[in-house]
């Protein structure tokens, strides 16, 4: 038997804070999607990790515009950003900082490195040795970097959006599970359309490579953020995404399911969907629209399931279907 899902209880938002949220986001996705041509869902995403202080991986071919998603979302808001390209040679010290002897104070100082901004684009993430990946291991989940015993925050919001190569591709080093479960979203771009893919060449001919400007200030993305994590959960869409993850621990399939953490990401992701949808509460839609974007990335399945051919979308697709959601009255 599903759970009832109560609608008519008291909304921790009221109507205006809902259409002050929707007409920012709408402002904000339009001005990401000058640069990224007929990728609306892909933009969408996007949004949606951005309102839930989680992390971004966005892994596809060369050339389809993971980097410039990254970017024009950076510049879109007026927020410290950083770009690190990830290559083999790049040392943990290149991400979190140096320390320098000043001889002025006769003491050693902290040069921070690119870490320290509201948003870090990690280009290339998998190019990079394991032990430099290492580096961002602290900072993405505890929001502060531990250098020579101390600890020191880095600014909020904090987001850190990764491009990834597919990792059969040369030089490429295949993330380790801690790190990937530490993005609460993965996604892929593709390709365009044709008929998008000739809009963007008609445009880029006739006016130049399009550019983006801040249209948010870091206090209205702080504001959104606050108010995506007061979108009403009722109990019954908790169990609802306790089952699901649960599903992914027991199903004879995956070898590895997800963790408490995509639990508490793919409720906190869900709530800033519904708000990017005008709705002050989530539903089930919410939670099954983004479950593949949340948990894929974090399974791993049996050795069984490999050698007949199955993919992890695949699973998760049966799973989500199996699990009974909430329903309304």
């Amino acid at each position: 038997m599903t759970d009832a899902l109560r609608t008519d209880e008291p909304r921790p938002l009221d109507t205006q804070g809902v259409q002050w949220f929707r007409a920012r986001a709408e402002t904000l996705a339009a001005n990401v999607e000058t640069m990224l041509t007929g990728k609306p869902e892909v933009v969408r995403l996007a949004l949606v990790a951005l309102f839930s202080e989680g992390h971004l991986l966005v892994e596809d071919v060369p050339g389809v515009g993971k980097t410039t998603l990254a970017r024009a979302l950076a510049t879109s808001i007026d927020a410290d950003w950083q770009r690190i390209q990830f290559t083999p040679d790049l040392l943990p010290t290149d991400i979190t900082g140096v320390s320098i002897w000043n001889q002025g104070t006769r003491t050693f100082e902290l040069r921070p490195g690119p870490v320290f901004a509201n948003v870090v684009v990690a280009d290339e993430i998998n190019r990079a040795s394991p032990k430099a990946q290492s580096a961002l291991l602290e900072v993405m989940e505890e929001r502060q970097v531990t250098t020579e015993g101390t600890s020191r925050p880095v600014p909020r919001p904090f987001l850190v959006l990764a491009t990834q190569n597919p990792i059969d591709l040369d030089g490429t080093y295949r993330l380790p599970e801690a790190q990937l479960d530490r993005f609460l979203l993965r996604i892929a771009v593709g390709y365009p359309s044709s008929v998008d893919e000739a809009a963007m060449l008609d445009q880029r001919s006739a006016s130049g490579p399009p550019t983006v400007s801040s249209v948010l200030s870091l206090d209205d993305v702080r504001t959104m953020i606050a108010l995506a994590a007061r979108a009403h959960v009722d109990a019954a869409l908790s169990r609802y995404v306790v089952a699901l993850v649960e599903a992914t621990r027991t199903a004879p399939e995956i070898r590895l399911g997800a963790s408490p953490r995509a639990s508490l990401g793919l409720l906190r992701a869900a709530q800033a969907h519904a708000l990017l949808d005008g709705r002050s509460y989530v539903v089930p839609h919410d939670v099954k629209v983004l479950a593949p974007t949340v948990l894929v990335h974090r399974l791993i399945l049996a050795p069984e399931a490999e050698v007949d051919g199955r993919e992890p979308t695949e699973v998760l697709g049966g799973l989500v279907a199996a699990v009974p959601a909430p329903t309304g009255r």
